[in-house]
């Protein structure tokens, strides 16, 4: 409904608002013949009389249709501010959300590199024992191979010293 339907009203058949009655009351004083030598005007007393007489008939309803008005407003108002706040309440939920996905993704990328930090030291660590273990055997290796080229020499020199035996063996024969 329009503001020209609240401020208007049925009066004797026709279709006449409040601003329309205040206009005619207005129209009746402004018409008014003066008084000679005076500021005093003569107003048509009845005519005057109808106009305010309307006008209070009108102004109640006028008055009521307002609070009606207001009271639809507050309605609207009311349920618009609800809305809001289911929108905002939602929205604050949304966020929470986001931000507890968010700590399970750095969660998630902190515990990985704690686990990718722990294999890097898992394998150095056994590169170091692996490293260790093979310097051992092949020292061990080495000490044996010592061994068996002191044998093979000694085996050589045994063999030569009778190579050099049965030589001077046949030249004084």
């Amino acid at each position: 409904m329009s503001s020209d339907d609240v401020n208007e009203i049925y009066v004797e058949g026709e279709h006449v608002g409040v601003p329309a009655l205040l206009d005619a009351l207005t129209d009746i004083v402004e018409r008014a013949r003066a008084m000679p030598m005076s500021s005093s005007v003569l107003v048509n007393r009845n005519e005057a009389l109808d106009l305010i007489d309307e006008l209070r008939e009108a102004l109640p309803t006028q008055l009521t249709r307002a609070d009606e008005v207001l009271s639809d407003a507050d309605h609207v108002l009311e349920g618009a501010q609800a809305e809001a706040e289911d929108i905002i309440r939602t929205a604050r939920e949304r966020a929470a959300q986001l931000v507890d996905q968010q700590q399970v993704v750095l969660q998630a990328e902190t515990r990985a590199r704690e686990i990718v930090a722990e294999a890097e030291a898992t394998a150095a660590k056994l590169r170091h024992e692996a490293d260790d273990y093979c310097d051992r055997r092949l020292a061990e290796f080495e000490i044996d191979l010592g061994k068996i080229i002191t044998q093979v020499q000694a085996g050589r020199a045994k063999l030569a010293e009778r190579l050099g035996e049965d030589v001077g063996d046949r030249g004084g024969a």
